[in-house]
């Protein structure tokens, strides 16, 4: 592929919700810019786009893709994004890289949650914005339907760029609102023909261009004055207005297409070219420069090089594969960057560029645009190559936490010694994973944004890596603890021929409030234990309490102290005392009233305001608590405690309830005891699991 200056470049994000289209668009962009000689489809894997082999038997994009196409002596990268929560991570970082979006909107499916999430999200990186509706070849389509919709959930600054002629089986091409003409499509959609509109439809375009007239010569003083004395404004008036206004975010067109039959595809890769910015025209970015000081960086290529990475793929033969974006300077092949967040030099192999899941090998990369680069050793996602003298830190992708986990179980021996590093690949590649190995129930969690999610991150382990793993419900952490203050001996005492055993304490052992772990203390007087055993029976009380009596858990929030007992000059001993330590622990155990305590998690939920009343009765129904609510623009943040077993799976209920459109986080708060029908389903459970392995 040639090389492309910042000006000639365009990067565009296609974000809607799952299901839109997007995918088989850009097989019809590639087809009609002589990318590829024939359009693939879903259905049989062979797009440019979802090439990796879970996605073509989901049939969904799970990863984000980038696919250039030359339109108009103009380079446009075009970055496929998951339409899908689970896959949020990957979205993130298409949007991140991208200086302009394409909103995919179904005409059947209409403006659905996945579509109001990614346009949010394009609002906070200000991008500017068309809306495509979608499939306008299916059977019962509307345009103004559609466009309805747009207008209700999106924004009221929409207006209509092409519209369809005729809907549905009748869909044979489009109408362009500034041009004042029509275009129909043969050849696969490949070939455009300039048509005059057919007189049905004269009267609605010339209602769509005055809408669009009218905001958009508000925006240039030279065109309002003509405006207001009665001067058309030209086609090349409007469209360099309208640029502005879009990049402005006044306006936001909508044209309408037909990815499947390749109907109006090429009319939006002109308003690509015509209406959507390069990288230099959009607000710098920020950074850190040498000394930690906030900086703005413009795209420039005649500057000292510097770029972020904001993706990084594994890839079992190629290795570790690296997207990045060029900020400033050139990328060629005798720049010798440094990785600014880790301050170590990395080897430049070869420069080339991505298309869908090959790498085109080129000269040089210039400001603006997406390069790739393989085998970096310490460069990962959010970290910025720079050149000496340029020591800029370029600010990253914030990515979404993990909302469920999941424990990993390895199918084989040989699948468990290779979880690890298999593991530090993944997350790697897919920053919005996490890992973690818990001391208290000793398994593997893998932490990821719903279920679909992670047993993609699985099939991945197994294909990519060759490690096989299976997911189950993480084992619930409980405690142990006593409800009432006893006093209890332990004695240990063992004759064997020649020196005996012989420890022996009195020990005070009393609850403590939620948290406060285990207290040890003692208050022996007059020597009855030496103070040299004192330890001993501290240690043997901390290795006892690991194990509770009553299903096994951990014991906590005790406070112990020794206040008194004997030893022997020639049979007492620390390890006799440690003894001592385990008897007293559990009489104390066996004499005191044993409560199961179940962990209590603090929620923060965001969900618009009409779900508010569901979700407050759905965490009643969890046995949790409401703390608090307040108002965030047109959402509700609901602050709330519950029990872990409860809300376990709190992210798959709440998508249930708010159709994908609510979030939340939470973390462990404290401990509280657990109702006497679940302790006892507990304690059954325990029961039978340990009978179960002998």
């Amino acid at each position: 592929m040639n090389t492309f200056d910042t000006k000639e470049i365009r990067n565009v994000v296609l974000c809607s919700h799952g299901g839109a289209g997007k995918t088989t668009w850009i097989e019809a962009v590639a087809y009609n810019t002589g990318a590829i000689e024939k359009m693939g489809t879903i259905s049989d894997g062979s797009t440019i786009a979802d090439f990796d082999p879970d996605e073509a038997k989901r049939g969904i994009s799970i990863s984000m893709s980038v696919v250039p196409v030359v339109h108009k002596k103009t380079k446009i990268n075009i970055i496929d994004t998951p339409g899908f929560f689970d896959f949020l991570g990957e979205a993130l970082s298409g949007i991140r890289a991208a200086d302009s979006a394409l909103i995919f909107v179904d005409v059947l499916g209409g403006v659905q949650v996945g579509t109001e999430r990614m346009w949010q999200l394009c609002e906070e990186r200000n991008l500017p914005r068309i809306i495509v509706v979608n499939k306008m070849d299916r059977e019962n389509a509307s345009f103004d339907e559609a466009l309805g919709q747009i207008t209700e959930k999106l924004t009221k600054s929409a207006l209509v760029l092409t519209f369809p002629w005729g809907e549905a089986e009748n869909f044979k091409g489009v109408v362009d609102v500034v041009s004042g003409k029509a275009y129909t499509f043969s050849d696969n959609g490949k070939k455009m023909k300039e048509e005059d509109i057919p007189a049905d439809l004269v009267s609605k375009r010339d209602e769509y261009y005055s809408s669009l007239v009218e905001v958009v010569v508000e925006t240039d003083e030279a065109l309002m004055e003509a405006y207001l004395e009665d001067k058309e404004p030209t086609p090349e008036q409007l469209t360099n207005a309208l640029n502005k206004a879009i990049i402005d975010g006044i306006v936001y067109p909508i044209m309408t297409t037909s990815g499947q039959n390749n109907i109006g595809v090429t009319n939006m890769l002109d308003s690509i070219v015509n209406l959507l910015p390069s990288s230099d025209i959009r607000p710098a970015e920020k950074a850190l420069d040498a000394d930690e000081k906030e900086i703005e960086i413009t795209y420039d290529k005649d500057k000292l090089f510097s770029a972020f990475v904001f993706k990084t793929s594994a890839d079992p033969f190629v290795g570790r594969i690296s997207y990045y974006k060029i900020v400033t300077g050139v990328m060629r092949s005798d720049i010798k960057p440094i990785n600014i967040n880790k301050d170590k030099p990395e080897r430049i192999s070869a420069i080339g560029v991505p298309f869908g899941k090959k790498q085109e090998a080129v000269s040089e990369v210039f400001a603006g645009d997406i390069g790739v680069l393989t085998k970096l050793t310490s460069t990962l996602t959010n970290d910025t190559l720079a050149e000496k003298g340029n020591l800029v830190r370029i600010k990253g992708i914030d990515f979404p936490k993990p909302v469920l986990e999941m424990s990993m179980k390895a199918k084989t021996k040989s699948d468990e010694d290779k979880i690890g590093t298999a593991i530090k690949k993944l997350i790697e590649e897919d920053p919005s994973l996490a890992y973690r190995r818990t001391d208290d129930t000793r398994e593997s969690l893998l932490g990821g944004l719903g279920e679909a999610h992670l047993q993609a991150s699985v099939q991945r382990l197994s294909e990519k890596f060759g490690v096989n793993i299976g997911l189950e419900i993480p084992k619930i952490p409980y405690r142990e603890t006593i409800t009432k203050t006893i006093r209890v001996q332990g004695r240990h005492k063992k004759q064997t021929g020649g020196h005996g055993q012989f420890g022996d304490c009195w020990c005070e052992v009393k609850p403590l409030p939620r948290g406060e772990g285990f207290k040890f203390t003692e208050t022996v007087f007059g020597g009855s234990i030496p103070k040299n055993y004192i330890p001993a029976i501290e240690k043997g009380w901390r290795e006892a309490i690991l194990e509770g009596r009553l299903a096994g858990f951990p014991v906590v929030d005790i406070h112990v102290n020794v206040d008194d007992g004997s030893y022997h000059p020639v049979d007492s001993s620390e390890m006799a005392f440690k003894m001592a330590a385990n008897l007293a622990y559990r009489k104390s155990m066996e004499e005191s009233k044993i409560v199961i305590l179940e962990p209590i998690y603090k929620m923060t939920i965001t969900v618009p305001e009409q779900y508010m009343g569901d979700i407050m009765g759905d965490i009643s129904s969890k046995r949790g608590r409401i703390l608090g609510s307040e108002v965030s623009g047109h959402n509700q943040i609901i602050n709330a405690e519950a029990p872990l077993y409860e809300v376990q799976r709190y992210a798959i209920d709440l998508n249930q309830i708010t159709g994908g459109r609510g979030n939340f986080f939470m973390e462990f708060d404290h401990y509280e005891i657990a109702p006497p029908k679940l302790s006892e389903d507990i304690v059954a459970k325990q029961k039978a699991e340990k009978e179960s392995q002998g």
